[in-house]
């Protein structure tokens, strides 16, 4: 299948939300390296520009622009600079997300309002306005949102991020069905434990919450239930995503492929 893939995305212009850093980085470059058109989009629009510079000097197409992916009005913008530069818009990936460690009743209506606002309108938003995109374009596209295993399980100290993630299942499965006719096609992947900067910040708020008591050991104890036996690195998920984007995914939509090492099984 790799070489079909790799040609199954060159030439094609692809945004990834929350790609500064972590998993969307990971994508982002996957797809560069395999000759597709890159905007790397993110809140931190310096951090945006080191990644695109990056990608760039290692001989990919890639170019950043800073989006709060919560605004429409920031979103539209994101997509209008994407065409004006690359031309058209192919694949929408809608990644960028936050995550908190809370006990459930101490979560609070402004950490669930929060999280809901990026997980969950954030992929809202970012799926309707790429749709607009690309029936104006006519050619049909490819949208694939950043779930979870907290997408299909609740984990008492992260309830309000499972609702989120849970949410974009929901607007996964009912985008699939409602841009179907226009060739459009809508999937998430489900990660599980990514040792990423997210999972050092979860880390940390294990602790300052007494959960554990000292660094990794959340990381660790979290990581038990991987029949694979080991946490993932954002080069284990990019098989999943660069083929959700390519050519050879084109028969696939309304799915979670979940890419956790085993942890959940559904």
């Amino acid at each position: 299948m790799g070489s079909s893939v790799v040609a199954a995305v060159a030439g094609k212009v692809v945004i990834v939300t929350g790609s500064a850093r972590g998993i969307g980085a990971g994508i982002a470059s996957d797809l560069a390296d395999k000759g597709a058109h890159v905007v790397i989009a993110d809140l931190n629009a310096e951090a945006a520009q080191r990644t695109a510079s990056k990608i760039s000097s290692q001989g990919g197409s890639a170019t950043a622009v800073g989006v709060d992916v919560s605004s429409r009005k920031d979103v539209r913008a994101l997509i209008e600079t994407t065409v004006s530069h690359f031309g058209q818009l192919d694949v929408m990936f809608n990644n960028a997300g936050i995550s908190q460690t809370c006990p459930f009743l101490e979560v609070t209506d402004e950490d669930f309002d929060r999280i809901m606002a990026i997980n969950g309108r954030g992929v809202l938003i970012g799926t309707q306005e790429a749709a607009k995109q690309m029936i104006a374009q006519g050619g049909g596209g490819k949208i694939i949102n950043t779930a979870s295993i907290a997408g299909k399980q609740g984990y008492p100290l992260f309830a309000h991020y499972c609702a989120s993630k849970f949410a974009v299942v929901a607007i996964t499965q009912a985008a699939a069905r409602a841009l179907a006719e226009h060739k459009i096609t809508v999937n998430c992947f489900g990660p599980g434990v990514v040792k990423t900067e997210l999972w050092e910040q979860l880390d940390r708020e294990f602790i300052e919450h007494g959960l554990t008591e000292k660094p990794e050991q959340a990381l660790n104890e979290f990581s038990q239930s991987i029949l694979l036996g080991r946490v993932s690195l954002p080069k284990d998920i990019t098989g999943v995503t660069t083929f959700l984007a390519s050519d050879a995914s084109d028969y696939v939509t309304g799915q979670t492929v979940m890419v956790d090492g085993g942890m959940v099984l559904i």
